[in-house]
Parts: C-alpha cells; sequence; structure tokens
C-alpha cells in the first residue's frame, strides 16, 4: 500500500514509475563499467586516427574518424567475450541471454556513452527468418563476429518511398538476374554480404512485390563506389551497382514477395529504434561532463554552475533525455512482446533525432570552443545526432507513419 504526507492512499503503488528488470538492470551495470574502464581512456587514442592501424572489424567501427591500434581491438574483443556482453542479446537457443530488444537498447545506450565502439557483433534481424543452410553460412558467422553485412535499399529516385525502386530481379531458369544502383549503403565496402531488396512483381510492388536477396559481396557484377559525407572524412556509406548479377533461388531470404516486410522489421528495430539509444548514450556522457566542467569552469568571478542560462540547459537536457528513454523502453518492451511497434519506433527516432539534436547544441554551448575541439567527443556525437532526422526515413516520413497509426490504432496509442 503505497503512502503521501496525508496518510495512506487505496492502491498498491510500484516502487517506481518504470523499472528495469533485474537482469537488464545488472547488464546495464555490467556494460558501464566496462565502457568506463575500457573505452573512455582510449577515446584520446582514438582520435589519433593512425592510418596503419587496424580498423574495428565487425561491430566495431563507427561514424566517428577513429581507430585503434590491433592489440587493443585484441582486448575489447577479449572483454565482451569474457563478460558475456558479446552474446546477451543473442536468442538462448543461440547460446545468448536472450535479452532481446529492450536488452539490445540498454547495452546499445551504454555502449554510446564512448565514441570507442566495443567491438560487439552487429546481427541483423532479418536473418533469423533464413532457411537452416542460410542460417549456417550467414547468420552464425555473424553471431561470431566473422562476417558483417550491410543493408541495400535505399536508391537514388527511391529513399522515403521505398515502393518506387527501380532494382529489378527477373527469373531467368533456375536463376535470378539482378540490375539496379543502391546508394547511401552504409559498410558495403566491409561487407562479406548484401542483403538486397528488389522488385520481383511490378504490379504489387511493396504489397507482396519485393523480395530480399542475399549477395555475397564476390559475386560478379558487383562494383561500389564511395560516398563522401560530411559527418567523416572517410567514407562510411555507398553507392553500390548491381550489373546482370546471377544468383540462385536459394540467395533468396524468406519468401519470394516478403522482402517489404523484412524491411521494415529491420528498419523499425535496426535503425529507427537505434536512433533512441544513440541520443540517450550521447546525453548521459554529456550530462556527465558538462555537470563537473561547468562546476569547475568560472567566469567573472562565478563558477558556471550558478549562471541561470547555464542550469536551465542543463535541466532541458535532462527532460529530453528521460523523455527520449521512456518513449525507446516503451518500444522495446512492446517488441518483445511480438507486438507491432512501427510507429513506436517512429516516435523513438523522431524524439532521438530531434530533441537529441537540440540537447546535444545546447551541450556544445555549455561547453564553448571546447565543444568544437575535434579531440573531443561532442562534435563528432554532434554529427551523428543530426544525421539521425535523415538516415533511416526522415523526420517527415516519421510523422507520416505516426500521424497514420493515430486514425488506425486510435485511443489505444494514447490512452495509457
Amino acid at each position: 500500500m503505497a503512502t503521501n504526507e496525508t496518510g495512506r492512499v487505496s492502491y498498491s503503488a510500484p516502487e517506481t514509475p518504470f523499472a528495469l528488470p533485474p537482469e537488464l538492470i545488472e547488464l546495464k551495470e555490467l556494460a558501464r563499467s566496462v565502457v568506463d574502464r575500457e573505452c573512455i581512456p582510449l577515446e584520446s587514442k582514438f582520435l589519433t586516427n593512425n592510418p596503419e592501424w587496424e580498423r574495428g572489424g565487425p561491430g566495431g567501427e563507427t561514424l566517428v574518424d577513429g581507430t585503434l591500434p590491433a592489440e587493443d581491438w585484441a582486448r575489447l574483443r577479449h572483454v565482451v567475450e569474457e563478460t558475456g556482453l558479446a552474446t546477451a542479446t543473442l536468442p538462448e537457443e543461440y547460446g545468448g541471454l536472450g535479452y532481446g530488444v529492450l536488452g539490445g537498447f540498454v547495452l546499445a545506450e551504454e555502449r554510446n556513452r564512448s565514441i570507442v565502439p566495443l567491438p560487439i557483433p552487429h546481427v541483423f534481424n532479418m536473418l533469423y527468418s533464413g532457411n537452416a543452410a542460410q542460417k549456417e553460412k550467414y547468420l552464425l558467422p555473424q553471431m561470431r563476429g566473422e562476417k558483417s553485412a550491410c543493408y541495400s535499399q535505399t536508391e537514388p529516385d527511391a529513399g522515403s518511398d521505398p515502393g518506387a525502386m527501380k532494382t529489378r530481379a527477373v527469373k531467368h531458369g533456375d536463376e535470378w538476374v539482378i540490375n539496379g544502383t543502391k546508394t547511401f549503403i552504409s559498410g558495403a565496402d566491409r561487407a562479406d554480404f548484401h542483403l538486397l531488396l528488389a522488385v520481383t512483381d511490378e504490379e504489387k510492388r511493396s504489397r507482396g512485390g519485393i523480395t530480399m536477396f542475399i549477395i555475397d559481396s564476390d559475386v560478379p557484377g558487383l562494383t561500389i563506389q564511395p560516398l563522401h559525407t560530411w559527418q567523416s572524412q572517410k567514407a562510411h556509406q555507398f553507392t553500390v551497382f548491381y550489373e546482370n548479377v546471377r544468383v540462385p533461388d536459394e540467395a533468396i531470404l524468406g519468401e519470394v514477395g516478403g522482402g517489404f516486410a523484412l524491411g521494415q522489421q529491420f528498419l523499425a528495430i535496426q535503425d529507427r529504434l537505434t536512433r533512441g539509444s544513440m541520443a540517450t548514450g550521447f546525453l548521459s556522457r554529456s550530462l556527465d561532463m558538462a555537470t563537473e566542467y561547468v562546476q569547475s569552469r568560472t567566469t567573472f568571478g562565478k563558477p558556471l554552475s550558478e549562471r541561470q542560462a547555464i542550469q536551465w540547459m542543463l535541466v532541458d537536457v535532462l527532460v529530453d533525455l528521460k523523455s527520449i528513454r521512456a518513449i525507446c523502453y516503451e518500444c522495446a518492451a512492446r517488441a518483445d512482446l511480438g507486438e507491432d511497434v512501427r510507429a513506436y519506433a517512429a516516435m523513438s527516432k523522431l524524439m532521438g533525432a530531434n530533441w537529441g539534436h537540440r540537447s546535444m547544441d545546447k551541450i556544445m554551448q555549455i561547453f564553448g570552443g571546447m565543444g568544437e575541439a575535434m579531440d573531443f567527443p561532442i562534435p563528432h556525437w554532434y554529427h551523428q545526432i543530426r544525421h539521425g532526422r535523415i538516415g533511416g526515413g526522415t523526420d517527415e516520413i516519421q510523422r507520416i507513419l505516426i500521424q497514420r497509426a493515430i486514425f488506425q490504432e486510435g485511443k489505444s496509442l494514447w490512452q495509457a
């Protein structure tokens, strides 16, 4: 029974309005301690960016222009394996702890507190829909960090409207012949295989006419071209050309015509929701640094922490952080229950990217000139969080998805 200053109330109150289950609290605390101990101390070295140093490998590289010597990556890989972080979110039937989407969000938030990425293998969720042979060849090696992949959907004339894609897969005998161009494909230079969406039925298109193919990167007819953006001095994204690429029926992931649904599943959980974990991770560490800085930095005889302008900016950052985390927790928990979370993922991305960006802007302002120094995490996070308003579907697309849910799902979407 809950109590307040006037006496007892007639309901049983939880300890907090929302609390992570004990297993995920333990995961969060473990990941935070590893990041604090292993990653943050390496940030200066990471930003040195010696071109002779080894890149991070599967799961071990971000949009930040940085890397580490081979021995440091080896130690980080050893740490994530020894602590169990490498497999914490894998299903139990694959040797993981089965902590699911919510566990993945908790882990990602802590990882994002440092610009040095813990090299935890990224497993594309659509591969769980593969057959036994595909799981053996692609899924299991991804889990072990032996293979990386890229998701090949966006086209020069079909970004926000993927149903308008022009890449075609045409059946010729016992093969499919694929022709088309994809662009803004992250990690295509490092990918061992591509998860490609192509039109297989002109009439149906996104309603059963788009199929997903697994294409090995060394097949004839596949070439890539670097695409440079403002986020990085080196290319992280690429334009990919598929010219008469031939693959067998065994390359189809799932069913013929089922590719669009697989792609939307990936976008909701492994793209849009991740914009929330980026924002909460970045802002959590930023608040750590900013609150310490403003208490030690003095201007005109007073610490910055006594300036109301600074105090209010910190308040705004805290409120944004807590709000983003709340909607993302709900999205992830609903996904683990098997619910359709496309609207919640759209809200997570819209809030994470927009509110995260405005708060990161305040953090940069608090640090002043120091906030623009490239040997400091803040400007790198600023680039990444601003990209969140474009990559994976623009703000406008997320609003379209959310308004559609308002009218289709009705009151259940907003009534507690």
